[in-house]
């Protein structure tokens, strides 16, 4: 019985990564690039401005970069190194390239969607601004039975079956390495995560805003020097990068095999048009007092998980020249690579990497949950019985490997990405909208305030007032969609 369970669940994988979601992911990536006007090369530099001026906050949001911060500690994880590895082994050095290029589509697809989740945004009655997703399918789209399908799909990935992987990854890093007990090490992880989420989105906001940039930091900067060390090799590695993406050399898999690899690493690792960034760009308070400011910030989120730290990845196991067709694979190339180009000792950084890496996705990835588990019901109780099984998950995780558990999990997020973009789709309108009014004031010289009669009919959806008494707007209120 079990085999055909795996066996089924495998099957419908298959289906999802191979071909329904990298479709409809590229497919939007692309006519959400057309219709903003390529927004994510015009306005970086822009985007940039709105993350350093992202300081601010409330009693009820969290400032845009501590958001940027938590959602950046959910999508670099583990992916970002073996993930990388593995998708250059099946694809050759091409899959770089295709990696690239999703994420810049991917940009414009994560403006979207955060542009959207600060449309739709609620006060909660604890007083914390929440939103995403499951909020905006049930005020823009009128299908509450929508956002709460894509809510327990979230609350099953993310809050469970992710927050296991990491655990075990980190209790299995460690074991391995030093022979630590797995029951300890779990015991520890419970304890560091049940002080960070038992703060609230909040103290969620604060760890990850200090653990994220240190933990981003150590990581490029050791990716720098192994660069500057072989900086002769760096012209043939682009070069390869460049021959392979479009098949003019020989590597594993050919054109489709690049392509197919780059693309499914780069969806998978910066989560463009998931949903799952959106929760968290919801809670922002964006400076200027604008929806589409925060999607700036999460447009640059894309951004620096894939061209910033997937390519460090990248550049370090190609610059070294590793043996893809050996023994080793994953993070364990990663490793050989670091041990050739500055010895032995690199070793303790990279279980370092992995445990910070992995433990700050276990608390960002709870408080994607969080926010959906709030939408589904306002009862504490039903929180804090979410807190302790997402805590239990956690010391499970540690000890176990439950492959089949990790499978469904993949499943829950490709079905979850399959709502997600039919909605932002459907929505694309508002989204649309939105940015030509904050491009708009920009134009005139004034700093971006939002109103929501400048969108015809986009009061009537919203639930909560906040973006109903904002002034300075200056696009006339009888203007079209586009």
């Amino acid at each position: 019985m079990i085999q055909l369970l795996e066996s089924a669940i495998n099957s419908v994988n298959g289906l999802l990564w191979s071909h329904l979601i990298i479709y409809a992911l590229v497919g939007a990536g692309i006519f959400f690039t057309f219709r903003l006007g390529f927004v994510q090369f015009r306005m970086f530099k822009h985007g940039v401005s709105v993350l350093k001026g992202g300081q601010s906050q409330d009693a009820s949001g969290l400032s845009s970069k501590q958001v940027f911060w938590t959602s950046m500690a959910a999508r670099v994880g583990t992916g970002n190194m073996a993930g990388v590895v593995v998708a250059i082994t099946a694809g050759g050095p091409g899959a770089v390239f295709w990696m690239w290029a999703i994420a810049m589509l991917g940009m414009a697809t994560a403006f979207v969607e955060s542009t959207l989740a600060q449309v739709y945004r609620v006060k909660e009655a604890d007083g914390q601004y929440r939103g995403g997703p499951a909020y905006y399918m049930e005020q823009g789209l009128n299908a509450r039975w929508l956002g709460a399908l894509f809510s327990v799909l979230l609350i099953i990935a993310f809050g469970f079956a992710f927050n296991g992987v990491q655990a075990n990854t980190i209790a299995d890093s460690l074991g391995s390495a030093y022979g630590f007990n797995e029951t300890y090490v779990g015991i520890a992880i419970v304890a560091a995560t049940a002080w960070v989420i038992t703060g609230g989105l909040k103290k969620i906001g604060k760890v990850a805003s200090t653990l994220v940039p240190v933990m981003a930091l150590a990581y490029l900067s050791i990716s720098l020097v192994v660069i500057l060390l072989n900086i002769s090799e760096l012209p043939g590695v682009l070069v390869a990068i460049v021959k392979s993406a479009f098949g003019m050399e020989q590597a594993a898999g050919g054109l489709m095999g690049a392509l197919m690899a780059g693309v499914a690493r780069g969806l998978f690792s910066n989560e463009a048009g998931m949903g799952s960034a959106a929760n968290i760009a919801a809670s922002a308070n964006p400076n200027p007092n604008h929806p589409a400011a925060q999607g700036f910030v999460q447009m640059l989120g894309v951004f620096a998980d894939t061209i910033v730290i997937c390519t460090a990845t990248a550049a370090m196991v190609l610059i070294v020249g590793v043996d893809f067709g050996g023994e080793l694979g994953g993070i364990g190339l990663l490793q050989s690579a670091l041990a050739d180009a500055l010895g032995s000792w690199t070793a303790y950084f990279m279980t370092f990497a992995i445990m910070l890496f992995c433990f700050t996705s276990i608390f960002a990835n709870y408080s994607y949950a969080e926010t959906n588990l709030v939408f589904l019901t306002k009862n504490k109780i039903a929180l804090y019985v979410f807190r302790a099984l997402v805590l239990a998950m956690v010391m499970v995780g540690s000890v176990a490997s439950l492959n089949i558990v990790w499978d469904f999990a993949d499943v829950s997020m490709g079905l979850m990405a399959l709502v997600n973009i039919a909605a932002i789709v459907a929505l694309s309108k508002v989204a649309f909208a939105v940015f030509a009014d904050y491009e708009k004031q920009l134009k005139a010289g004034k700093k971006p305030s939002f109103n929501a009669a400048t969108v015809p009919g986009l009061e009537a959806q919203l639930v909560d007032p906040m973006w109903k008494d904002q002034a300075g707007s200056a696009t006339p209120a009888g203007a079209k969609l586009k």
